[in-house]
């Protein structure tokens, strides 16, 4: 299984362009919010049972990805300082125990770009951040920093490609198959 695992900063794109990867190359999307809003109204944010089980699922879905044999699987991330410093450490070995490896896509934009999309419809349907001035508060504090990251095997700037495009970059700097119909 090829783990396609997208990252970036909020407003960058990422669940855009993992949902248009997908139709591309057929590959299954596992959402990362999917879990957080699972876990919000039993646990606070941050709390450390939200980190725990938080971590846990998304490992448990990657580890049974992999184990079913799926040909591909894309995970969008958005790195904070909640996410424990082992986990991208424990997905590689996840990924690499069943065979392959995972291939990183940094999704960038300008700040500008970023102030731009962040209170967006598509954002708010969401219940993700919008918030100008609560992004800069993050974003100060170093809450989003990406330096823990491994290198990425690609850096797609979204600011100047539409989804589509960018998820057909994605694909061919990836050499990932495209889905046949």
């Amino acid at each position: 299984m090829k783990l396609v695992f997208i990252y970036g900063k909020p407003a960058t794109g990422k669940l855009t362009v993992a949902r248009e990867l997908a139709a591309l190359t057929g590959y299954k999307l596992f959402h990362n919010q999917m879990t957080v809003d699972l876990l919000l109204p039993v646990f606070e944010f941050g709390s450390p049972s939200f980190v725990e089980l938080r971590e846990q699922i998304w490992l448990s879905v990657i580890e049974q990805a992999a184990r079913a044999r799926l040909s591909g699987l894309i995970f969008n991330f958005a790195p904070e300082t909640t996410v424990r410093k082992n986990f991208i450490d424990r997905v590689i070995d996840v990924v690499a125990g069943a065979g392959s490896r995972v291939h990183f896509v940094e999704l960038t934009c300008p700040m500008d770009e970023v102030y731009r999309r962040i209170d967006s419809k598509s954002r708010r349907k969401t219940g993700k951040l919008t918030s100008h001035e609560d992004y800069k508060k993050l974003e100060a504090a170093g809450v989003f920093s990406t330096a823990h990251m491994p290198k990425a095997d690609l850096t797609v700037d979204t600011s100047q490609l539409q989804p589509a495009e960018a998820a057909e970059a994605i694909l061919k700097g990836l050499r990932l198959p495209r889905a046949t119909a």
